[in-house]
Formats: C-alpha cells, sequence, structure tokens
C-alpha cells in the first residue's frame, strides 16, 4: 500500500497481483478505482472513475462504489421523499441513498491487502439517524477479486434499523471497439421490482434469466427473489466476466435485491448494486433489518474477475 496525491488529494494506493485498487477511505471510505493489468500488458478497469471528478461533493461524483447506509434508494414517508419514520413515529430526513457516501470516516486498520474505516456521523447524519451506533467498511483485496464487509454494531438500548448496499459503478464496455449491446447479465431472479413515485413497490419487467445489457428494461429495476448469489456478466464468448457475490451463502436472504442501473446510453459505466433489500425499506418493512442491543449485523459482498 502507498500513499498518491491526486488533484489536491491524498489517496491510498495496493497492488495485489495483477490488481490496482486506489480508495480515499477518509470519504465515504470510497473506493474509486480498480484496474488489472493484462497479460498484454493493457489495462482493464473494472470500477468507472471519472477524471473531472470534484472531490469537494464527492457524493455525488458517478464512479467507483458509493456506499448506501443506512438505507438504499429513496426513502418516503407516506408518500413524501427524503423523509422517513422511525419506530417511535417521528419522522426524520432522509437523503438519497443514505448518509454514508457524504460522511466523513476514520481508518482503523490499514494494511497491504486493504482497510476498515468507521463512519464519522455528523450533523446531517445525526438529524437524520439519531442512534448510538458503530458502522464500519472492511475491503479486502485479492489478485482477482475484493470482498467488502459491512458492520453495524448498536451501542444503543433500542433496536437499530438498516438496509445497506452497494452502488458499483463498473466500467462498460471494457473490450475496444464493443457496445453496451455485446453484453449480457445473468441475473438468477424469481421476482422483479420497480418503485412508485410514492415509494411503494410496484410489479417489474418481464425479464429473462440472461439479458443484453442494452435492454432498456433493466434500468432502475429490482432483482429479487434470487436462487443463487451469484449474478455474472461480461461479452458472450470472451473472457473477463464480472461476478457479483450477494453475501456469503448460496442463496442471498430472501428480501436481498440486484439493482440494474445506468445514466445514459452513452455512459461509459454500468452499476450492477447489490442490495439488504429493495428502497424505501423502513416504510414497507422489505428487506429491513433490526440490530438488536448490543448486537452487531454484517453484509458482505465480493466481486471477481476470470
Amino acid at each position: 500500500m502507498e500513499k498518491v496525491e491526486y488533484q489536491g488529494q491524498v489517496l491510498r494506493r495496493w497492488r495485489v497481483g495483477n490488481s490496482t485498487f486506489l480508495a480515499l477511505p477518509e470519504k465515504g471510505a470510497r473506493l474509486m478505482n480498480w484496474n488489472i493489468t493484462l497479460g498484454d500488458g493493457s489495462v482493464r478497469d473494472v470500477l468507472y472513475w471519472p477524471e473531472n471528478a470534484d472531490f469537494s461533493d464527492i457524493a455525488k461524483v458517478r464512479g467507483g462504489n458509493p456506499i448506501l447506509f443506512p438505507f438504499n434508494g429513496r426513502c418516503f414517508d407516506r408518500g413524501e421523499i427524503f423523509f422517513w419514520r422511525d419506530s417511535a413515529g417521528v419522522r426524520r430526513p432522509m437523503p438519497m441513498h443514505g448518509l454514508a457516501r457524504q460522511s466523513d470516516f476514520k481508518v482503523v486498520h490499514l494494511d497491504a491487502r486493504g482497510f476498515i474505516a468507521q463512519m464519522v456521523p455528523g450533523p446531517e447524519a445525526r438529524a437524520a439517524y439519531p442512534f448510538d451506533y458503530e458502522f464500519t467498511v472492511n475491503y479486502r483485496f485479492e489478485a482477482f477479486s475484493l470482498q467488502c464487509e459491512f458492520a453495524l454494531t448498536n451501542l444503543g438500548a433500542t433496536p437499530l434499523p438498516w438496509s445497506a448496499g452497494h452502488h458499483f459503478y463498473f466500467t462498460l464496455p471494457w473490450n475496444e471497439g464493443t457496445q453496451r449491446g455485446d453484453y449480457l447479465i445473468r441475473i438468477p431472479a424469481t421476482k422483479r421490482w420497480r418503485q412508485d413515485p410514492t415509494g411503494a413497490l410496484l410489479a417489474g419487467p418481464a425479464l429473462n434469466l440472461e439479458e443484453p445489457l442494452a435492454n432498456p428494461l433493466l434500468i432502475d429495476t429490482q432483482h429479487a427473489g434470487l436462487r443463487s448469489n451469484e449474478i455474472v456478466f461480461g461479452e458472450k464468448g470472451r473472457p473477463g466476466d464480472v461476478t457479483v457475490r450477494l453475501g456469503t451463502g448460496k442463496t442471498p436472504p430472501p428480501d436481498a435485491v440486484v439493482v440494474t442501473w445506468t445514466l445514459a446510453d452513452e455512459s461509459p459505466f454500468y452499476c450492477v448494486e447489490p442490495w439488504m433489500g429493495p428502497p424505501n425499506a423502513p416504510e414497507h418493512k422489505v428487506g429491513l433489518q433490526q440490530v438488536a442491543p448490543g448486537e452487531t449485523q454484517k453484509f458482505a459482498v465480493s466481486v471477481s474477475v476470470k
């Protein structure tokens, strides 16, 4: 691991086998870029990071892996967006994708294979999620993979609600001369959802087990009822597939979802996002977990390239 200066920031860089990982743990525990040096000497970006990123507002940078905590996506309270209601009936604000991606973190462990960073709640986080807790993000890097584990410890006296996730921005297309339609994604889902303008879950589009990533019906779809923890995408007939694994068991928890999204047809990235549950979990309760006082819950994902 080494420190590198980039656009006024001090970043951390890990070289593990053929992989290089670049992160800014103190800002949202943000993993920025992952690239692999191939056998012919060329470099493939696995995670996309824009060259013109605004580090003063890193939460809005479309790149790397923003951490989504305590809740994914858009929260609603009785139809009004960006609010949630706790178990005591108190209405509180909740930004899009929660609080972690715009929060400061402190590094609590750093070594040659990764880091552990702990969220330091600021005024916004304390107003929106006023509990006594410890939330950490633990990255471990390998030659052709990474693992990331969230841990939420309840230091208070009441149950702690959460439904967290990841927002991986994968570089796509990654082979020269290819287009998004040349890539397929395989998602072993048995049902799909969308979110309506009031935050309710609606039935999503009918999709096949395997779909081209150019299919517009994939955009903003929540893939649920997963029969396997592996989501695989890549160019048909060529090596280099990306596999996202949700959880550590053969099948994920029943409420877990994977969200597929991109900004536009010409965007140089495609997001495949493993979440503990669908958006607006505090209201509809699907995917909402409760951490008992004195207990710790964890959520793990991994990504590999082969």
